[in-house]
């Protein structure tokens, strides 16, 4: 019997064949790969390096609701209030939960054509912790503002 999990197991590993060439190793290692059960420094450290972090709090705002009733959907926004120039734009959002199995929960690209730089979305939050929303710049400055969720039912683990 084929199951939903052979089945996207199957198809995310014909898409990093399809988007590197290479064909992934299976287990902890393809998973490792893909994010999965990595800590929190690791997926800093994968996605930044040792690039600084700058306290963005002046400039970004994050929305998401102190107390989440539902794990499984967790609404939030971040807006940031620097202007979107051609010079230096808004270049990346990130948004990393640090208690999720997958902490880095999205990305999302923008251009100096976006005219503002805003993202919204419906995150799942697998226990209480700290969501962090990432602003990376054109010119490779890195800014971060965080806020502790407070997760009362479900989530990832249930």
């Amino acid at each position: 019997m084929v199951t939903r999990r052979t089945v996207l197991g199957t198809l995310s590993t014909l898409g990093v064949v399809a988007a590197t060439g290479v064909l992934p190793a299976r287990g902890a290692a393809s998973e490792q790969a893909l994010g999965q059960q990595e800590t929190v420094e690791a997926a800093m450290k994968r996605l930044f390096g040792s690039r600084p972090m700058k306290d963005g709090s002046s400039l970004i705002k994050l929305e998401i609701p102190l107390i989440a009733e539902n794990g499984a959907v967790v609404p939030l926004s971040v807006e940031v209030s620097s202007p979107m120039t051609a010079a230096n734009h808004v270049k990346h959002i990130y948004v990393v939960a640090d208690k999720n199995r997958i902490p880095a929960v999205t990305r999302v690209a923008l251009t100096p054509a976006a005219g503002q730089a805003y993202m919204g979305a419906n995150i799942r939050l697998g226990e209480t912790g700290d969501v962090r929303a990432i602003v990376e710049q054109s010119n490779g400055t890195l800014l971060q503002v965080k806020r502790e969720v407070k997760v009362t039912v479900g989530g990832c683990g249930g």
